[in-house]
């Protein structure tokens, strides 16, 4: 839950507003532009990715994608205060693709999600502890649906549209992973 929460930081209005400045500076052609975007939102665009593909290496080649979508794509952009949205709906369309592509997921072993959070020079140690049990918890949907949540900043009733759920799924879905993670939590502070 800490990392969920030190990511959700860069949903502020401020933020939003920087994000949407360099999407019209890459849609002028600015480079760099796209540097400092891929700098604040990649991790974010990678773990997104990674919940949906369950398969690292599958989460990069998106991830790259995402980026040169988002180059070409960047002047029909049009600013509505929700650029992450934007960005993550460009990750989701790429992931529906490769599924369709290859065909299924696969499960994530454990060490590669251990190797994604190790990739976090945020995280204490006690913190990618706390995240790695955390994980294993929640199942796919679970992860997905807090994903968008709480990392993406999208509402349930978004979220409930993009993966063309009921509302009242993705409300319990959201609801029984956070429930799971403060009763881990809980357990794991009293240790």
């Amino acid at each position: 839950m800490i990392y969920l929460t030190s990511v959700n930081t860069m949903h502020t209005d401020e933020q939003a507003a920087l994000l949407e400045q360099h999407l019209a500076d890459i849609a002028a052609g600015d480079k760099q532009a796209l540097a400092q975007l891929y700098e604040a939102t990649s991790s974010a665009v990678f773990g997104f990715a990674l919940s949906i593909l369950k398969n690292p290496h599958s989460a990069e080649d998106v991830l790259q994608d995402c980026f040169v979508r988002i180059f070409r794509s960047a002047a029909s952009y049009q600013p509505a205060g929700k650029p992450m949205a934007w960005i993550l709906t460009i990750t989701r369309n790429l992931c529906l693709q490769v599924l369709r592509k290859d065909g299924a997921t696969a499960d994530l072993p454990q060490e590669e999600w251990e190797a994604f959070v190790g990739t976090r020079d945020d995280l204490s140690v006690e913190e990618r502890v706390l995240l790695e049990s955390c994980l294993k918890l929640l199942s796919a949907d679970e992860r997905q649906v807090l994903m968008l949540h709480a990392v993406a900043g999208y509402k349930h009733r978004e979220i409930a549209r993009q993966l063309a759920m009921p509302l009242a799924t993705v409300l319990s879905k959201y609801h029984r992973a956070v429930k799971k993670l403060k009763t881990h939590i809980g357990k794991e502070s009293d240790k």
